[in-house]
This record gives C-alpha cells, structure tokens and sequence, in this order.
C-alpha cells in the first residue's frame, strides 16, 4: 500500500514590527520562519517603513512578506507562527493594532479559502494594505489572491492609501 504524498504549498506570510529593534526583530523572524518544520524558504521581499496603521501615537513599521514552500496545513502553520511570535515576545493586548515586537500574518496559502474561528485565509485584510501588497509585489507579482484578484488589480484599488510607506532597500 502507498503511502500518502505530502503536497508543497507555497505560502506568504506578512512580517511586520515597531518595537525593539525593528529591523533586528524582521531579520530573526525571517531566520525563525527558515526553522519551520516541514518547510522551505523561497524568498523575502524588500523592507518597508510604513507609517502605522493604528494609532499615531507609536513608532513606524518595519514590513516584509516571506514566500515559503509548506507540506503543513494552514492551521499548523499558523501555530508555528504565533510560537515565533510567542520566541520574540510579541505581546497580544486589547489594543488594536498597536505596538508590537513581531507580527506575523499568513496571507494566503495556495488556493486555500478557510473562514473559522482561529484562521481566515486569504488574510481579511490583504486587499488594503499598500504595506502587505508592495512587498508581496517584489516577491510573487503574478499571483492571483484567492477570491480577491491579480496584485495589478489589488494596487490600483489602494493607489490613495492614507499609510505611508517608504522602500528602505
């Protein structure tokens, strides 16, 4: 009897940080999300500077998005995201988005379309943010975003984003 094939995945995780060092805490996710079990890294984009999209009152962003290759299922691998989270000392608080050491956001995975408790894939919040799609442009420009649209598409719906975001490379 054969067994089971595990199938690769890619997957396109957003990366984001204000706090503690910014650019160190995206470098030791980056490095972090390398150690995924199951997993490869592909690639990561250019970093951005980004004005918050929370409150005014804190630091700018640092942003990226990570492309992987995964035999893990989306809710796996969101585990071992919030555990990097969890490693960086990413603090969860009742303030929305607020400051924060790390935060990392599976975007999409695949073809995926999941609407649960835990999970939404693709990201809720990935057609609106210039800071996820920019960098998601410098690594996978063709990829169609599950029942959203192509990032052509997706830019010119944000061309007057009111977040600022300035390519630090």
């Amino acid at each position: 009897m054969r067994s089971k094939r595990k199938i690769w995945k890619p997957a396109y995780i957003g990366l984001g940080s204000n706090l503690n060092e910014p650019l160190q805490q995206i470098t030791m996710a980056i490095e972090n999300i390398k150690k995924i079990p199951n997993s490869c890294y592909i690639l990561s984009s250019k970093l951005y500077d980004s004005s918050p999209m929370g409150p005014p009152d804190q630091p700018n962003f640092i942003n990226a998005v990570v492309a992987i290759v995964t035999q893990l299922k989306p809710h796996g691998l969101l585990l071992e995201l919030q555990k990097i989270e969890h490693k960086q000392k990413r603090i969860r608080n009742e303030l929305k988005w607020g400051p924060r050491t790390i935060d990392l956001d599976l975007l999409c995975q695949g073809q995926e379309i999941i609407e649960d408790d835990i999970l939404t894939l693709p990201h809720p919040g990935i057609c609106k943010r210039n800071f996820v799609l920019l960098p998601l442009m410098d690594i996978s420009p063709d990829i169609m975003i599950p029942r959203l649209s192509n990032m052509v598409d997706l830019l010119k719906k944000i061309e007057n984003n009111p977040i600022r975001l300035k390519c630090l490379e």
